[in-house]
């Protein structure tokens, strides 16, 4: 018989976790709840890390955590700290018992990692402190703190001087600077004249918030909550990947309606457990990081890494901001999940660090993935699929003002990319093949390469088998429908950046056409897949305002014809909402466009996988960004088919 226990903070742990009797702690409820019982936690703040030490056992039997109805619940990861020593000017010092800490000490633990590119010696903890809610800058001295000056390095950007001046720093600079000795941590901190002892100020204390220590937990929903402060580590895909809540490699977790911010690296984990290692490359420069991370899919094999053990998540209907490194995170065990309706902002703004581990969505293997209909924006990076990405669907996101919205790495495909509106001045990144780009508006620019030094596995369709791995050639890609409009500046000069589709002009257009050549520079082997361009099929584009298309592209648009666009976020009193507001020529509507199916877009060379549905089922691309159905008399390039001549004014979120 299925239980509902009760958590309130005038509880007892003794009691019975009735309502009548609640519990005290969301931990004592999670020590008894048991499959199909629900944990109910009324308002209040709680500071404690949540270690479930059960999971559901079905889909209907499963463990839900949830606030209770029309009540505000907060789970921290930190401590209040009071009893601050004014010390020069608006600087204060606190000594505290590490006891505290328990086994883990934020203050005096590193931050580090495979991929973590940046500072190359250790200087960034995984503390923090708070200010009503505000995160500070950890200083390398109390000397700096003092000073209370900017910083004149940050980490931002894979391809800039590691010695550039930091991005959005404030005027106000709050710092704080510890040392730890082997009773007391002590903490220095500037708080700009504002007095500690009566504002609300907390240090991270606790590693996560809402995480198992063991593995395999499965069917838990956690909803509800508001979810902060956490001393989450670096998590590289050949780490261990806690979050600040996570699912500790299990299957079927549902985490929705949270508010979670603050994690010192990532905030949603659906990743990998340090059973397939644990930055080896870091701890032994023994083998490559690349070498480990071919090893974790291996080890993660021999685990039970397929869909009846891992994976199967969803993560929905989330706020996630003020994050380090992720908004949400996962190697391996982000497979067969979704992520949708959810908004990701500031992630990676901070630039205490940097690594290339590093975007609102960061998933490597995001086999049969679905994301959609998120709204990611002011992040270093908006989504970076790594590896395997295959099966996977990115379709009706909106990305704006990020430094980059989607990168799409080291993959084989088939992966979707579809209905999607990039508003960034640099739309996306491909360093992988077979890929499909449906009905996208790309208001940026985009770059292609080739990656002929890191073989990378692909899968047998749907599943988590290992057919084989190749080598990343560069096309096999479509292109159909979408709209790219150019103008966009981007950071830096870099080389072989464009808007649009010229980028393949020395592609085949067909796949006829590629064998043949194939012929032609034979004899041979592997030599000659890559003395050959794979093939790229491109057609009914849109290109305007200096985009370029590809050259031998049968029907597009290349007109005079201007689209002037810009996403407009607004408060009402209903909360955020985003407008796409457009200027639409006559000429682009009338491009000739089709309602696109799976048969259409035919087969990848390497994986021969088909563009479907993840039960294999085919796709019709006859819904738009918007929800709206495509009719076959009625189809427009692009991710709105309801765009009509001069002014629109479309709510996009």
């Amino acid at each position: 018989m299925a239980r509902e226990y009760h958590v309130a903070l005038t509880g007892n742990d003794w009691g019975s976790g009735s309502k009548e009797e609640p519990f005290a702690t969301i931990q004592r409820a999670a020590d008894a709840a048991m499959p199909g019982d629900t944990v109910v936690v009324h308002e209040g703040e709680y500071r404690e890390w949540v270690d479930p030490k059960m999971g559901g056992i079905s889909d209907i039997e499963r463990i839900t955590y949830c606030a209770a109805p029309g009540e505000k619940v907060v789970i921290k990861g930190s401590e209040r700290i009071t009893g601050w020593e004014q010390m020069e000017g608006t600087v204060w010092k606190a000594i505290i018992p590490n006891r505290i800490f328990g086994d883990f000490n934020p203050y005096s633990t590193y931050l580090y990692g495979d991929w973590m590119v940046g500072p190359q010696y250790p200087t960034v903890h995984l503390g923090d402190v708070y200010l009503n809610g505000k995160s500070f800058f950890e200083a390398l001295s109390v000397e700096e703190v003092q000073k209370a000056e900017k910083r004149e390095t940050g980490y931002c950007l894979p391809w800039k001087s590691y010695n550039e001046p930091i991005p959005n720093a404030e005027d106000t600079v709050y710092q704080w600077y510890a040392e730890v000795d082997s009773e007391n941590t002590t903490i220095w901190a500037n708080f700009q004249g504002a007095d500690p002892n009566t504002e609300l100020v907390e240090i991270n204390v606790r590693k996560c918030v809402f995480y198992p220590k063991q593995s395999n937990r499965d069917y838990i929903t956690v909803s509800g909550f508001e979810m902060a402060q956490a001393a989450c580590p670096f998590a590289p895909p050949t780490g261990d990947q806690p979050g600040l809540i996570g699912t500790h490699w299990s299957k079927g977790w549902i985490i929705e309606n949270n508010h979670i911010h603050d994690a010192k690296c990532s905030a949603v984990s659906l990743g990998k457990d340090e059973k397939t290692g644990d930055n080896l490359f870091t701890k032994t420069r023994r083998k490559p990081g690349y070498t480990y991370q071919f090893e974790a899919v291996g080890k993660a094999l021999q685990l039970g890494w397929n869909k009846d053990n891992i994976g199967s998540h969803i993560v929905r209907n989330n706020v996630i901001h003020d994050c380090g490194q992720n908004g949400v995170v996962g190697h391996l065990g982000c497979v067969f999940s979704e992520v949708y309706g959810n908004e990701i902002y500031r992630i990676a703004t901070k630039h205490e660090f940097f690594g290339y581990e590093i975007a609102g969505i960061k998933f490597h293997a995001a086999i049969d993935t679905q994301i959609y209909r998120n709204y990611i924006h002011d992040c270093t990076l908006g989504i970076w699929l790594d590896w395997e990405t295959q099966g996977t669907r990115i379709s009706s996101n909106l990305l704006c003002q990020n430094i980059r919205d989607l990168m799409v790495e080291v993959s084989h495909g088939p992966y979707l990319v579809d209905n999607n509106i990039f508003a960034s001045p640099y739309s996306f990144e491909n360093a992988s093949q077979g890929g499909a780009y449906i009905h996208n508006l790309v208001l940026g620019n985009m770059k292609h390469w080739t990656v002929l030094t890191r073989s990378t596995p692909y899968h047998f369709p749907h599943t988590t088998a290992i057919m084989a791995s190749s080598f990343i050639y560069g096309g096999d890609d479509r292109f159909y429908q979408n709209i790219f409009v150019g103008g966009a500046d981007t950071l830096g000069e870099e080389e072989g950046v464009s808007c649009g589709t010229v980028a393949f002009n020395d592609h085949p257009a067909t796949y006829d056409e590629y064998i043949d050549l194939i012929e032609k520079a034979y004899p041979g082997d592997e030599d000659l897949y890559v003395k050959v361009n794979q093939p790229v099929y491109i057609n009914r584009n849109v290109y305007l305002q200096g985009a370029e298309g590809y050259a031998r592209e049968e029907d597009s648009y290349r007109g005079d014809a201007v689209l002037k666009a810009e996403i407009r976020a607004e408060e009402t009193a209903e909360g955020c909402q985003v407008y796409l507001e457009a200027d639409v020529d006559e000429s682009i509507l009338k491009q000739a466009a089709v309602i696109i199916q799976t048969k259409d877009l035919g087969c990848t060379r390497a994986a021969e996988g088909l563009f479907e549905n993840p039960d294999g089922t085919p796709i019709t691309f006859d819904v738009d960004y918007c929800g709206q159905k495509r009719k076959s008399d009625h189809v427009i390039a692009g991710p709105i088919n309801g765009l009509k001549v001069g002014h629109n004014r479309i709510r996009v979120w």
